[in-house]
């Protein structure tokens, strides 16, 4: 493989989120077997676009400053040539973008009019359909097809979706690898000291950026359905209003038992919440993959999570975690008390370790660059 050379667009450092570590990884294992050039953002939102405290990673991210070339600013069009230049200045056999905003596709337009015809072109989609749609997903998503020759996905969800706008896509599906990068887990007694929270309680945890289709308020009002011997912890920065939540948690009869850390969390503090917690909840009410189950599984920690769109193929139901029928407040209360009553924790955690191996980044850069040679 070392006769490649590769292109890949994304998020990099200096940018933070799940994208930019994503790619981290997945750069680390593709220089091992070939070369890699990577590109990224001068500036991915306007900063009065972006819902967030910061696009950018601050002294408290423990973050891989991976050498990407900052080209291009998304809603700066004018930089899109510039960029397009670079990348063809870049030499590459193969051209890797990565795919999780519809609103990127003219920036690939030009990306790829600059690229010669003989360069492969790869789409790694995060997700095809966004989650909070808007009326010009679909008109970019047909334009943006045309544009690659191959597609990697990661879920049966994302797959579907993509074969819905292009049936004779060419795809490889690979599993997401699990994040390797947090450190190693604390003792659970020591993580809850830290986090000032029960050290006896059945602990469940909600983390990652807090947005309305990740169906936090389901889990709160799911808390309502609980005894007092468990506690939620709450970890991740909000995007938008969070009053509606708010109001939720003090209307809560089990209120006491909330925890909640509203915040960017660092790298380096990651392994607190994920140790302190018996299993962790995703309650989505749409979901394509989660990169929260991917650290989720490194830490050892089962999910339960919603049956919506590829969080069960991840999970698996009664394997790595439980999945709740509906998202619903019920049939999440209803789960949550069966993972605790059957004693579902040491049976998931059995699972999650033996399929460990299977879930390795270098793993999923050789899959990429084999099928790069198919297309």
């Amino acid at each position: 493989m070392k006769e490649k050379k590769l292109s890949i667009f994304s998020a990099f450092y200096p940018f933070r989120g799940g994208i930019a570590q994503f790619n981290a990884r997945f750069y680390r294992s593709l220089e091992r077997i070939s070369k890699v050039n990577a590109f990224t953002f001068n500036q991915q939102y306007p900063s009065w676009l972006f819902p967030g405290q910061t696009q950018f990673v601050t002294d408290l991210d423990n973050a891989d400053s991976i050498p990407a070339d900052r080209v291009v600013s998304t809603f700066r069009p004018w930089t899109y040539i510039s960029a397009a230049w670079k990348l063809r200045k870049s030499k590459p056999t193969v051209y890797i973008a990565n795919y999780w905003m519809t609103i990127f596709t003219p920036m690939y337009v030009v990306f790829n009019l600059f690229l010669p015809k003989k360069v492969k072109r790869i789409a790694l989609l995060h997700n095809f359909i966004p989650h909070e749609k808007r009326f010009f997903d679909r008109l970019l998503n047909r334009w943006m097809v045309k544009l690659f020759d191959g597609f990697v996905v990661m879920s049966d969800k994302v797959r579907d979706d993509l074969l819905s706008v292009h049936p004779e896509a060419r795809f490889v599906q690979l599993e997401h690898p699990w994040y390797d990068h947090f450190g190693t887990p604390m003792d659970q007694a020591v993580a809850r000291e830290r986090l000032g929270i029960s050290l006896t309680k059945h602990t469940l945890l909600f983390f990652g950026i807090i947005r309305e289709y990740k169906g936090l308020d389901l889990l709160i009002n799911a808390m309502d359905e609980l005894d007092s011997d468990y506690q939620l912890v709450i970890a991740g920065e909000v995007y938008g209003d969070f009053a509606y939540l708010e109001q939720l948690i003090s209307k809560s009869k089990n209120k006491s038992n909330i925890h909640l850390f509203n915040s960017y969390i660092s790298d380096e503090e990651v392994k607190w919440y994920f140790s302190a917690a018996d299993v962790c909840v995703l309650p989505y009410k749409s979901a394509t993959q989660s990169g929260v189950t991917a650290t989720s599984f490194y830490f050892n920690v089962p999910v339960i999570a919603t049956n919506v769109g590829g969080l069960s193929q991840s999970v698996g139901h009664e394997v790595k975690g439980l999945i709740a029928d509906y998202p619903t407040v019920e049939s999440l209360a209803t789960t949550i008390q069966r993972y605790t009553a059957e004693e579902w924790k040491s049976k998931c955690q059995q699972a999650i370790t033996h399929a460990r191996h299977r879930y390795s980044w270098d793993y999923f850069a050789k899959e990429v660059l084999e099928f790069s040679d198919r297309i």
